[in-house]
């Protein structure tokens, strides 16, 4: 199992933010198209017995923004299975995960798989359903090089249905300073993941919680 250490931060001025990251020298972690649609789906079984141990099963779609001539032959979608648990008891609940300090910690296991539909029909079949969807752009930045304090540390700026978050995951003291220089502090620091947030944001809007998803154009 890898560790995956990580924490976020609410974006409120998004021009502000991309500021700071051109003075940090940031640049899109792949060559080409840098937005990735994600479209998330969160299994447990009936009881919640996942969610109840502080792990997450999920199955995300990554569909690459594509411009220009490659548009013809369309997006090359990606499918990962995801499985989070945390590194210590005592647990969290609700998926959470455990937390090390004012970072989320958690031990990962990132399997690419064909597509998601015979995985979902398995889990199914194993009793679990797939009970919260959410989705977001995802663009992940990089360091340069030259920066040998960023080392493994990955940028994620997600546009999401209830606002704009940055996620940095790597190093904890990576994180630390990366934050520093975006402007930010320790106390700005998110340790919950887009469920809880998004069940926090139905509550203060006075709405039923359903699924965390853009609004479909007619």
């Amino acid at each position: 199992m890898a560790k995956e250490t990580e924490i976020k931060l609410r974006i409120t001025d998004v021009p502000a933010f991309h500021r700071a990251l051109k003075r940090m020298g940031a640049r899109p972690a792949s060559p080409g198209t840098s937005k990735v649609h994600e479209e998330n789906v969160i299994f447990d079984t009936p009881q919640g017995g996942l969610a109840r141990h502080g792990q997450l099963l999920r199955i995300r779609t990554e569909t690459p923004e594509v411009r220009g001539k490659a548009k013809k032959a369309g997006p090359k979608q990606r499918v990962i299975l995801t499985f989070k648990q945390p590194m210590a008891r005592p647990v969290a609940t609700e998926g959470e995960g455990s937390s090390d300090g004012p970072y989320k910690v958690r031990d990962e296991i990132e399997v690419e798989v064909a597509e998601s539909g015979n995985l979902a029909r398995i889990f199914e079949g194993l009793g679990m359903s797939g009970w919260f969807r959410y989705e977001k752009y995802r663009t992940t930045f990089r360091l340069p090089a030259s920066k040998a304090w960023a080392k493994g540390l990955l940028i994620e700026l997600d546009e999401t249905p209830i606002g704009t978050f940055v996620e940095l995951e790597g190093p904890a003291g990576a994180i630390d300073r990366a934050v520093e220089e975006l402007g930010y502090s320790k106390r700005d620091y998110v340790l919950k993941n887009y469920l809880r947030l998004y069940m926090e944001e139905c509550r203060r809007r006075g709405e039923e919680p359903r699924h965390m998803l853009f609004p479909r154009r007619k």
